[in-house]
């Protein structure tokens, strides 16, 4: 019998998920926000996610639903939940994506290694922790950033004022002194099965992820895939796991933030690896055997294609281009917007693969 995935979200990492899904046999639908999205090739429907009836009604055609984002709201997937629908990953676990606060305090019980941080809600709260922490911090609120949204650098409460005034609860962390940027993908499958895939370094410009470097010039491999085992396990998340992490020049390794879906960072895995982080989701979250995560070469590099301006889309189709891969994600153009990634293998070092996709940047922006 053929197995059906439903995908809530029609971002590119919706798009990435259907050639795998068509190489496999398994059928596809995606519940899009419109009707150009980027994974329109399989978006059987157009609604609202927020919307019970609405993804209640995607539900009912496939047999298990996964996310391209972790933004549904936990009030809409406990409700399906208990009318017998299937999530991977599940609320319980989506939960510790979705609320920074929440993650925190989960992985300071599993003993996870994570930046000093506290909950505040008022300035004399943050004011102290700022003064017993260096005078600076990281201010962020719990639910809704990304790629640098959300995220203050904080030197006095005076510099969230107009967040404070919300009377919400906000996450203040230390601001850790890094030396460089990973992040730890991981699969797992809901009959306990896990892998994961090498240690990358992900290289940030303006709050957004430009690069992408795998392996990841560290030694704490196998540190970081322990960490990235335990958090699985311990919150039981089935799907890919992102976990994003800080080094510092000591060696030590912080945990900074959690995706439950592919994420930005593997992309490299396409070519790059035996098993893509899409495949593997495909397969972790409809329990099958998950797949060999080994490197098809020994050096990987990733770029992000973001928008220069307000009309170059750099082509419409995914190509080859002088032994780097292009994907384009058919989204309209607009500044700093991600509307594709250049990865380039490369046996000899990660100089000469990123080189290789350099050369093919700079000839998308001609």
């Amino acid at each position: 019998m053929t197995k059906s995935i439903g995908v809530i979200g029609g971002g590119q990492l919706a798009r990435m998920m259907i050639a795998p899904a068509q190489v496999m046999g398994i059928s596809i639908k995606v519940l899009a926000e419109s009707e150009d999205s980027p994974a329109s090739l399989a978006a059987t429907q157009v609604g609202d996610y927020k919307d019970v009836a609405t993804v209640r009604a995607f539900a009912s055609t496939v047999d298990v639903i996964t996310f391209d984002h972790e933004h549904v709201p936990l009030d809409v997937l406990e409700t399906l939940e208990a009318e017998g629908y299937e999530f991977q990953p599940s609320s319980k676990a989506l939960r510790f994506a979705q609320n920074k606060l929440d993650m925190r305090s989960a992985l300071t019980e599993l003993g996870v290694p994570c930046p000093k941080w506290a909950k505040v809600q008022s300035s004399e709260e943050l004011d102290e922790f700022i003064n017993s922490s260096g005078s600076v911090a990281i201010l962020k609120t719990p639910t809704g950033g990304y790629d640098g949204k959300g995220v203050r650098v904080v030197r006095s409460s005076a510099d969230a004022l107009d967040w404070l005034a919300k009377r919400e609860p906000l996450l203040v962390e230390e601001k850790v002194d890094f030396v460089r940027e990973l992040a730890q993908l991981s699969a797992r499958n809901k009959s306990g099965s896990w892998s994961s895939w090498t240690l990358v370094e992900t290289i940030q410009k303006d709050g957004v992820c430009a690069e992408v470097h795998s392996p990841a010039t560290s030694s704490n491999g196998e540190l970081a895939a322990q960490i990235a085992k335990t958090i699985a396990e311990g919150l039981n998340v089935t799907g890919v796991l992102a976990v994003e992490l800080f080094e510092t020049a000591d060696g030590r390794l912080l945990v900074n933030e959690l995706a439950m879906r592919p994420h930005n960072s593997g992309h490299f895995s396409i070519e790059g690896s035996k098993t893509s982080q899409f495949e593997q989701h495909l397969r972790a979250a409809l329990d099958m055997p998950l797949g060999d995560t080994a490197a098809t070469k020994p050096f990987a590099v990733m770029l992000n294609v973001l928008g220069q301006n307000d009309t170059n889309t750099f082509g419409l189709v995914d190509r080859m281009v002088d032994g780097a891969s292009i994907h384009v994600y058919g989204k309209s153009a607009r500044v700093g917007r991600k509307m594709g990634h250049i990865t380039a293998l490369s046996d000899e070092s990660l100089e000469d693969a990123r080189q290789i996709a350099l050369k093919v940047w700079e000839g998308l922006q001609a």
